[in-house]
């Protein structure tokens, strides 16, 4: 499995990652990199306002790596998602991706902290307007990420435990 070809502009909203070629759904795409930190560590360490941080368990998170992966956005309609097996998260396609669509997915499925949201500005028809921790998404929502296979395993098992 090779990397896309990535390409990073910027747009009104900051820097994003788009498709340098179109990208079949299932296809991976990217892997995430990074150094691994605690939740005590990022709470010391990630910026509210400007945060790269992934959460992949309870008391895990990734921080950023410099890369592309930095870059690839939220959106409440994603046409991508993460992938999270040992200690590994590859970002694959959800759906097919065309050449220059930007590359996104959505941040809830990795999210389960009470601690950090943020104002969606995705533009999406879709758009919930807060990007907030996965137990706040409708069940339909839910199962739909879950069954793609997109959600943090962490989070997969405390809904699956709650049901």
């Amino acid at each position: 499995m090779g990397t896309c070809n990535l390409i990073i502009r910027d747009t009104e909203k900051g820097k994003a990652v788009f498709a340098g070629r179109d990208i079949r759904a299932g296809e991976f795409i990217c892997e995430f990199t990074g150094p691994f930190c605690s939740m005590e560590e990022y709470l010391s360490l990630h910026d509210p306002c400007n945060n790269h941080y992934l959460q992949v368990d309870d008391d895990r998170f990734m921080g950023p790596s410099g890369n592309a992966d930095d870059l690839i956005n939220h959106c409440c309609n994603p046409n991508g998602g993460l992938v999270y097996r040992d200690g590994v998260v590859r970002y694959i396609a959800i759906r097919d991706i065309r050449e220059g669509e930007e590359l996104s997915f959505d941040y809830s499925t990795t999210m389960d902290e009470d601690g950090w949201e943020m104002e969606c500005l995705c533009g999406d028809p879709d758009c919930r307007g807060v990007v907030r921790d996965f137990k706040h998404l409708p069940a339909s929502l839910q199962e739909k990420y879950i069954s793609l296979g997109v959600v943090m395993p962490y989070i997969v098992k405390k809904v699956r435990h709650s049901r």
